[in-house]
């Protein structure tokens, strides 16, 4: 095996560090936002939080692909951590969960931006029988936070309030900005000469037929919902169409299938990961350390899965990916009991476990057959299009799964149905994704 030189251990350590920031971020805020939902409003805009933050994700991600093809990494990482920081301050003085979802919004657009910043370098900066392993030590920057966040966090909320939360990371960004930006210099990269125009405008209308789904699915108004729906999904699809490869909805053979497969995979975790605190909070009564400890076991998990992939490279992807569907379709079956209020909340731990596992088994699979398609100048945008896929699968449960929640907050329509319907969509999506996973396949030489 290729061995490294310093400057790319010391970009290993730093990519590592950024996922890390985002980590910790992302499960403490859904640790604490059961809490902030109660304090500011209530539930009808619970999962609007989530979708926002996702939905700025598949703008900066687009945005971020095209300026490290075009200025290097460096410049996209510092904007990125500057505008992460801007929406930690935002949130942190929040009135109200307007404010909230704003504030969410900017951190999306700051975070969004970093992992195809990230994948872009370890396909240019590290030698072909390293990458697999960069990315699964990248998925090992998930480990950490996702054992102690939880904990941080309801310590937080708790005795000093959830605003610290956000303050609370604001240094943290500062640092990682510090040590991850000097080596990206190391590799620049001379600019493609094929300038093709921007997808930005793309990503936005995408983002903005998303988010008006979202809205729709939350309006009260039958018919004003109805007409928003439809409305921006009509808009969302036909800008997805331009900014993914042809064949993607239908998971042809090749990276339109890789892609399919980690929008149904994103998809098939958020109907749980997303709704599963919720529960714990509404219909166990639990405390907000509680609602973060259930889901620490698959962060844990998944990362031991994208290991235990990095460690077999001889299977093949679609074998891979296949296995991790199945995992994540019986992690969702064995989480379904939580919508009991005398269901032992360890059991439930135990469960997502199994779910979380089945999602690394099949992300390092994706990332590394996705890099073979990356043109030599344009990784970046490629790059782009997995993270895209990712937000949108991410933020299209989000949606969906917060319509119901809104539903239930302003009817007599029960909570427990309204979480419940995520998990039967999540089973929905895995066993797509079994069907799809089998036209996965590396570009040929």
């Amino acid at each position: 095996m290729t061995p490294l030189t310093r400057a790319q251990r010391l970009l290993a350590a730093g990519l590592v560090l950024g996922v890390t920031l985002v980590a910790f971020e992302v499960t403490a805020v859904v640790t604490a936002m059961p809490t902030i939902s109660d304090e500011l409003g209530g539930d009808s805009l619970f999962g609007l939080t989530s979708a926002a933050y996702t939905l700025a994700n598949m703008v900066a991600l687009v945005a971020a692909g095209e300026m490290v093809d075009r200025r290097g990494a460096a410049f996209p990482y510092l904007v990125c951590i500057g505008t992460f920081v801007a929406g930690l301050v935002a949130a942190s003085v929040a009135p109200s969960m307007h404010w909230m979802v704003a504030a969410r919004t900017l951190q999306g657009l700051g975070s969004g931006g970093l992992a195809p910043i990230a994948y872009t370098l370890v396909h240019r900066a590290f030698p072909a029988d390293r990458q697999a392993k960069i990315f699964a030590v990248l998925s090992a920057g998930w480990v950490l936070p996702s054992l102690f966040a939880p904990a941080v966090s309801g310590a937080l909320v708790d005795t000093v309030g959830w605003r610290w939360v956000f303050l609370g990371i604001v240094p943290l960004a500062v640092l990682v900005a510090a040590m991850a930006t000097p080596p990206m210099r190391e590799f620049a990269t001379e600019p493609s000469p094929q300038r093709s125009p921007s997808r930005v405008p793309h990503a936005v209308v995408a983002a903005a037929g998303v988010g008006a789904v979202a809205t729709g699915l939350q309006t009260a108004n039958p018919w004003v919902a109805a007409l928003v729906t439809a409305a921006g999904a009509v808009a969302a699809v036909r800008a997805l169409r331009r900014l993914l490869p042809n064949g993607t909805f239908r998971a042809t053979t090749g990276l339109p299938a890789i892609l399919s497969s980690r929008v149904l995979l994103t998809a098939t975790f958020m109907g749980v990961d997303g709704f599963v605190p919720l529960a714990v909070a509404r219909i166990h009564g639990a405390s907000p350390l509680a609602q973060g400890f259930v889901i620490i076991g698959a962060a844990v998990m998944w990362t031991v899965g994208q290991w235990w992939r990095a460690h077999t490279p001889g299977i093949a992807p679609s074998r891979a990916v296949r296995s991790g569907f199945l995992f994540l379709a019986a992690g969702v079956v064995l989480v379904v009991p939580v919508l009991w209020a005398g269901w032992p909340l360890p059991l439930v731990f135990v469960g997502w476990s199994v779910g979380g596992l089945g999602m690394g088994l099949a992300f390092n699979p994706t990332t590394m057959a996705s890099t073979t398609y990356a043109k030599e100048g344009r990784q970046g945008e490629v790059a782009s299009q997995v993270s895209l896929a990712d937000s949108l699968g991410f933020s299209a449960m989000g949606a969906i799964g917060g319509g119901w929640v809104a539903l239930a907050d302003r009817s007599t329509f029960p909570i427990t149905a309204a979480i419940g319907a995520s998990f039967v969509l999540a089973i929905a999506c895995a066993t797509a994704g079994i069907i799809a996973s089998g036209r996965i396949v590396a570009a040929p030489g």
